[in-house]
């Protein structure tokens, strides 16, 4: 096997035995990097030197014997949401000046340099991260590559795309409305959302409690490695959680046979393309078939875009009230409509909106006192043409229109995971969302490693 289809997990094993060496690994995803990312445009950043400095530093620690973690020398990558000491965080905006000192280290960046994981560079976002596709006046327009037609969806459409494309195994995103997991699904890789504050932010989002960052990667035990050294405490992140009683590299190995699972098609109000929900469905059915206790229900709550919209849209207007004077006409139009959008709200409109989240959770914590896991479409189409916001000739006019299966759990503050279900008749990946309850990480990963033992997917 060529170690463009090889896993992290494989690749250390490789390390281990000296088959390969994280030079190697390293110098080919830079070449995957050169090969593809022309067309890809996953990287807004990419240094070579840095990362071959990193590799060769592993590549000593793997030949005495002493390597500093289960991830020590895998090629990975960052979002361009993180700050991270010596490059740019310029997050998808031409407004923030890149000839500043960039001397801080977010916990994400600092987690993993400590497990010495190798960080090849940045990956593309929307300005700040603000809708669920990847496209920004500062890097242009980020492809799947899969189908490079097609939208690798986000915001993390960077780190998903470069996952897909094997440029770098790993990569971590941020999710405040889908964002990991819709270009996981729409690329054909695993990406999480664990629990709010389980995986430490700084500074601290804009978009608040709907704000999380999590692993992506080509595999269930590649993401539970990273989740480990993500879910590190850091005493920036107020909101973070303690550190996991147990690894996530152990729990995914739990068995899951016998828990209860409930299968909601549509959440009671969503429309699904008849291609995905027949993917979805023949994957819960594997479930099923594999010893889950499978019970088709919907968890009872109405579309809760409204309050979602408040929140978000105040969270973007707080963002964008640090950019330098004269931004508002430099930013995305979207980006401004809901600035505009966000600044009219009041503090009572954004307790009321706060007051619906707190309640939406209290539903899903009574769910899920009859079901263990709750199981969705990822999103409710394949990905669409590049370049759009929305898909061509929907009649939509803004992204959550498109993607009602995350938003509601970043409201939640759930755990939930997408991973490859299936393909459509023309090659496009889709995926399958698991939902647990609030710190069950741990079972989220194991139900995810089920359904990949039970339905194997080739990396795209």
């Amino acid at each position: 096997m060529g170690d463009r289809e090889l896993t992290a997990s494989e690749l250390v094993a490789a390390y281990a035995t000296g088959e390969l060496s994280p030079v190697e690994a390293t110098k080919s995803a830079l070449q995957n990097i050169e090969d593809r990312d022309g067309e890809v445009n996953a990287y807004c950043l990419v240094d070579a030197e840095r990362a071959l400095e990193q590799a060769k530093a592993a590549e000593a620690r793997w030949r005495d014997g002493n390597p500093i973690g289960a991830l020590d020398g895998v090629p990975a990558s960052i979002k361009d949401i993180f700050l991270t000491q010596g490059w740019p965080t310029l997050r998808g905006s031409t407004s923030i000046p890149a000839d500043q000192p960039w001397e801080v280290d977010s916990p994400v960046m600092a987690r993993m340099r400590e497990a010495g994981l190798v960080v090849l560079g940045k990956t593309t976002t929307p300005e700040i991260a603000w809708k669920g596709v990847t496209d920004s006046a500062l890097a242009g327009i980020t492809r799947n590559p899969v189908n490079p037609r097609m939208t690798a969806g986000g915001s993390s459409g960077g780190s998903a795309a470069a996952v897909a494309a094997a440029m770098g195994e790993l990569s971590v995103g941020t999710d405040g409305g889908g964002s990991i997991r819709i270009p996981a699904s729409f690329c054909g890789i695993v990406g999480m959302k664990p629990t709010h504050g389980r995986v430490p932010l700084f500074p601290a989002s804009p978009f608040g409690p709907l704000a999380h960052a999590g692993p992506m990667a080509r595999s269930v035990d590649d993401t539970a490695l990273l989740l480990d050294v993500l879910a590190l405490p850091d005493h920036r992140d107020p909101t973070g959680l303690a550190p996991p009683i147990s690894a996530y590299r152990e729990a995914v190995r739990r068995d899951v046979r016998g828990l209860i699972a409930a299968y909601s098609p549509a959440l009671g109000f969503a429309d699904v393309d008849p291609e995905v929900a027949a993917i979805v469905q023949s994957a819960v059915q594997s479930l099923a078939d594999a010893g889950l206790q499978v019970e088709q229900a919907d968890p009872g709550f109405a579309d809760p875009k409204d309050a979602f919209d408040v929140l978000w849209s105040a969270g973007a207007a707080k963002s964008l009230e640090a950019f330098p004077p004269g931004s508002e006409s430099r930013i995305d139009p979207g980006l401004r409509r809901v600035w505009e959008q966000g600044r009219t709200y009041s503090a009572g409109d954004y307790l009321d909106a706060t007051a619906e989240r707190a309640a939406l959770g209290i539903l899903m914590g009574e769910f899920h006192t009859r079901y263990d896991v709750l199981l969705t479409p990822t999103v409710p189409i394949p990905p669409f043409e590049a370049g759009h916001d929305v898909p061509p000739g929907s009649g939509m006019t803004e992204w959550p229109e498109w993607t009602p299966f995350t938003y509601p759990f970043n409201m939640t503050q759930q755990p939930a995971i997408s991973v490859p279900a299936g393909r459509t008749e023309s090659g496009l990946p889709v995926g399958l969302q698991i939902v647990g309850p609030r710190h069950s990480d741990d079972l989220v990963l194991a139900v995810a490693k089920l359904l990949e033992e039970v339905r194997p997917w080739a990396a795209p």
